[in-house]
């Protein structure tokens, strides 16, 4: 079964994601760098080019061809994946799904200088957080097998959570799992 990582852009999703595979010894699979190399493009330029609605249609082929592997691995999905009901849907059938619940305030800070993500463009980027949880909040929610706080830790103790909280409900064992994690 896959790991499944959502969460606001800027969460820590694919940081995260790879430490966790590392420690388990797994694939890692961030969705929005397979959705570039399929598209032969940036998220961004395609985003500018077809719109957010195109963009949605493949990243939702695409989640269902990652979650429809045989080889276990943790997926680090795009931000919006929960937007469409049945990524959601797939999502909580095909793998085990954590919500990395974060401050829009500590997002925004950590995502001052990136200009790569094309929701977070604009004159006020904490105000668009704000508004993406508010609307993205309930699809996490509705999606997550287990809600971790993010909120104003580093991601190596985001990851030994989501570790421990694996190992304690018997989806992976990794002994000492929690010193593996490295600051």
């Amino acid at each position: 079964m896959h790991i499944s990582l959502i969460g606001l852009p800027g969460s820590g999703k694919s940081t995260i994601g790879r430490q966790l595979a590392r420690v388990w010894k797994l694939q890692f699979v961030d969705t929005d760098h397979v959705i570039e190399q399929r598209l032969g493009c940036s998220i961004k330029d395609f985003f500018a080019a077809q719109g957010e609605a195109a963009f949605r249609e493949v990243e939702a082929k695409v989640l269902v061809e990652l979650l429809q592997e045989k080889t276990a691995s943790v997926i680090s999905t795009g931000g919006g994946a929960v937007l469409r009901p049945e990524n959601r849907v797939a999502l909580r059938a095909w793998s085990t799904v954590f919500y990395l619940q974060s401050l829009p305030e500590d997002i925004a800070r950590r995502l001052r200088t990136d200009t790569s993500r094309p929701l977070m463009q604009g004159e006020d980027p904490l105000k668009r957080l704000r508004d993406l949880l508010q609307v993205r909040a309930p699809l996490y929610l509705e999606t997550a097998h287990y809600v971790v706080d993010a909120a104003r830790q580093n991601t190596a103790q985001v990851s030994r959570k989501i570790c421990m909280q694996a190992e304690l409900a018997g989806l992976l064992s990794s002994p000492g799992c929690s010193e593996e994690v490295a600051d």
